[in-house]
């Protein structure tokens, strides 16, 4: 295909694409090539046989798709991968009231990042409106991790997110694929954790296994996000008020040790989420739920979910 990109190379090309990222918010980004992750298939098959993805049978369907991008877009050959942190160290103020995970605060990301990616795309169609891409973020059969490997931006930590040595983990992944081609990243291909096993030791639950998966079973946020069932009462002792997902693995990671807190405003958390008291999440009406979380992720489950999750993690943990 001819890009029509102005006579640009393609590193420089790569490089503008890299400094438009950068332009749009994005804290790092790098580029890989595309083609199926054969290699990733006995380890997601073995994991689903195990039965660690639960009842997210999502998960199980569709193999192939998920370890080949040229499934969601035809002719696919580039990826750009892209790392939004999204840290804060603001949590709520009262030692006896529900803990959220840091990525619920603000936005939806995936609004955030999508309509960041959108505007990528456009920004190349301008260059060139023969480009076709499709913008993916968490919510589409492919395996980001793998790619922000893949594309450079760090290694998958024991805990099983990936880890980056500027950013740390407290960082989205958005994906644009194109059928373009452009200059790709070396693949990450170290293991920075060295000996350390503190995600796996601090795990609230032992959720995490040595082979850098997670036993959704057992896992705080697959369990207080994704599961429509009842929490466990046999590990619900262990949530320590967590009530929509846990951060605990990446809070002991000793390469989140000098993150920087987010320069996103999307992902400012509410004040007034941060005064709540034990009784103001007890007695939590409706309309107060959908005001707080109205364009937030923790939308993502029903009131009645959410407020079930609090009464029985509140009336544990008291």
């Amino acid at each position: 295909m001819n890009t029509g990109f102005q006579g640009s190379s393609l590193p420089d090309l790569s490089e503008k694409i890299k400094e438009k990222t950068r332009e749009l918010g994005f804290d790092i980004c790098g580029i890989a090539r595309s083609r199926p992750l054969m290699e990733y298939r006995p380890i997601l098959e073995e994991w689903i046989g195990a039965g660690m993805h639960d009842r997210m049978n999502f998960l199980a369907r569709d193999i192939p798709k998920r370890l080949d991008p040229g499934f969601l877009l035809k002719d696919a050959k580039s990826l750009v991968v892209t790392g939004l942190n999204y840290y804060s160290d603001i949590i709520q103020e009262a030692d006896d009231v529900p803990l959220f995970s840091r990525y619920t605060y603000g936005i939806d990301y995936h609004e955030v990042i999508l309509s960041k990616l959108n505007r990528l795309l456009e920004w190349i169609k301008v260059l060139d409106h023969d480009v076709a891409g499709r913008p993916v973020v968490d919510s589409a059969s492919i395996l980001e991790k793998a790619w922000a490997r893949e594309a450079g931006l760090g290694w998958q930590g024991r805990h099983s997110i990936v880890i980056s040595r500027e950013a740390g983990s407290f960082f989205f992944i958005g994906i644009l694929i194109l059928n373009i081609e452009l200059d790709y990243d070396e693949p990450f291909e170290h293991d920075l954790c060295g000996d350390c096993r503190l995600c796996i030791d601090e795990c609230p639950t032992a959720a995490i296994n040595n082979n850098r998966t997670i036993d959704a079973r057992k896992c705080i946020s697959a369990l207080t996000i994704e599961s429509r069932q009842p929490l466990p009462g046999n590990i619900l002792p262990l949530f320590g008020r967590r009530i929509y997902g846990c951060d605990r693995c990446q809070e002991v990671c000793p390469w989140n040790s000098r993150v920087k807190i987010n320069n996103n405003r999307e992902f400012d958390p509410d004040p007034e989420i941060a005064r709540m008291t034990r009784e103001d999440w007890l007695t939590l009406p409706l309309e107060k739920f959908s005001q707080l979380f109205g364009r937030s992720v923790l939308r993502r489950i029903r009131y009645e979910k959410f407020m079930e999750n609090v009464r029985a993690v509140l009336n544990v943990n008291n």
